[in-house]
């Protein structure tokens, strides 16, 4: 059983307009699903490659990255089709990562969209993340931890929603910073 007070980061993108060249990455660091102890930002470009770059690098920069014991992503892909290689940003910072989804995706939406942007290179990258399965009323995707331990750290972190705490707030800041309000479902 997962101490209550496990450090977790949550990372989401803030919204953006055609034609804007990044997004804002906002990452939340929480002890468990109840304290925030701190904020990062960076920015990912628009339908780029840079994203699991720029969120480990941000991540490997924070003075909690000792102690972070689980990452959650909204979605797998920032700023557009800017797809986040789980298994590499697992590798990078040496911490499991959990990608939560509202609802199941549809993939091959996905991968029509990709194959007409030119990147159907980045749908695989989507399918290496591993399967999609639900837990409760989200679905997730998970790189270096069991279902269980999985479903263990959503228990702890997912404390005012379904969504757990550290990826709610990102997505309030993030939106709050670019909009001047945040507005939305986080």
């Amino acid at each position: 059983m997962a101490k209550k007070e496990i450090r977790f980061v949550g990372i989401d993108d803030s919204p953006y307009t055609k034609g804007d060249k990044s997004s804002l990455l906002i990452a939340t660091f929480f002890r468990g699903g109840l304290a925030l102890d701190g904020v990062m930002s960076c920015s990912a470009a628009v339908d780029g490659d840079d994203a699991t770059e720029r969120m480990a690098g941000m991540i490997l920069k924070s003075k909690f990255r000792r102690q972070v014991q689980c990452i959650f992503l909204d979605g797998i892909a920032v700023a557009g089709f800017n797809v986040v290689d789980v298994q590499e940003l697992h590798r990078k910072t040496g911490m499991p990562v959990i990608v939560v989804m509202r609802r199941y995706p549809d993939l091959e939406g996905m991968r029509r969209a990709l194959v007409k942007m030119g990147q159907e290179r980045k749908f695989e990258v989507i399918q290496k993340a591993g399967p999609i399965t639900r837990i409760n009323s989200i679905c997730i995707q998970s790189v270096g931890l069991s279902p269980g331990e999985a479903k263990e750290f959503l228990a702890i972190a997912c404390t005012r929603s379904f969504l757990p705490e550290p990826i709610r707030v990102a997505h309030l800041i993030a939106a709050g910073v670019v909009k001047g309000e945040s507005r939305g479902r986080a």
